[in-house]
């Protein structure tokens, strides 16, 4: 099993090789749009990428304490015009170690169709369908198909940017007893704090009956040096379901085509 920081390591070559690629078809003469980055917050807001300009968010995340986990998360994003969407993402790879063994591999894939509503440059309204796919080798995943809708509400408030979801998941799995309906909410907050700067902070839950609530906080920083180029890194806090847990992450965001 990787040690996490040779997994580290690993992504951070991966992103750099991901980022010389995206330069390089830059240089070739592709002109690329602004992107529209959803990561590393839990939330997403309710604008679509550029039409036809395919997009990719790659990033590594690592969980410590008694049980060690870290993941290699990935959405590929893609607007067919300014109102619909598909996204594909998941986990590249996933390890763990903890007293049941240690455990690596792939991990499950969410395919999302999303639907946006643009009013004007300050707000927009987002619906997304998703679904998960049971990608993942046991115990990596639960071996069973969830289903959740997610509304978006995105609005600016002067220089400060707000995303904020709800949503309803169908899980597949779940223990006796539980409720299989799953309540889940974000709301992210970020602000430019120059050219190339800035910071953005979430608070995030779930509730399900027969279940502990989840509950966790986040906080990043992101570095733009260009508009078809962010980096992030930041730590998020998972306070229930108990014991607390504390994750680092970094990632970047970067185009990858123009298909029209």
């Amino acid at each position: 099993m990787p040690h996490p920081r040779s997994a580290s390591g690993t992504m951070l070559v991966t992103i750099l090789a991901m980022t010389l690629a995206g330069t390089g078809r830059a240089d070739e003469g592709t002109e690329y749009e602004q992107i529209t980055p959803y990561r590393p917050s839990v939330s997403t807001p309710a604008q679509l990428p550029f039409p036809g300009q395919l997009e990719l968010e790659l990033g590594g995340q690592g969980t410590g304490g008694a049980s060690r986990r870290g993941n290699l998360p990935y959405l590929f994003k893609l607007a067919f015009n300014n109102e619909w969407g598909l996204l594909v993402g998941g986990d590249a790879y996933i390890w763990s170690r903890g007293d049941d063994g240690r455990f690596e591999g792939v991990g499950d894939t969410n395919v999302t169709l999303k639907r946006a509503w643009v009013v004007d440059k300050e707000t927009a309204f987002g619906l997304e369908f998703n679904v998960k796919l049971p990608t993942a080798k046991d115990p990596l995943g639960s071996g069973k198909a969830d289903y959740d809708v997610n509304a978006i509400y995105s609005q600016d408030f002067g220089p400060v940017h707000m995303d904020a979801n709800m949503n309803l998941t169908q899980l597949g799995l779940v223990d006796p007893g539980s409720s299989r309906t799953q309540l889940g909410g974000a709301s992210a907050f970020s602000v430019n704090l120059s050219k190339h700067w800035g910071m953005l902070g979430e608070v995030s839950g779930t509730h399900r009956a027969g279940a502990d609530n989840g509950l966790q906080l986040l906080c990043a920083l992101t570095f733009s040096p260009s508009k078809t180029l962010t980096f992030d890194m930041g730590l998020s806090r998972a306070l229930r379901p108990r014991p607390a847990t504390t994750s680092l992450f970094a990632g970047v965001v970067l185009p990858l085509a123009r298909l029209w």
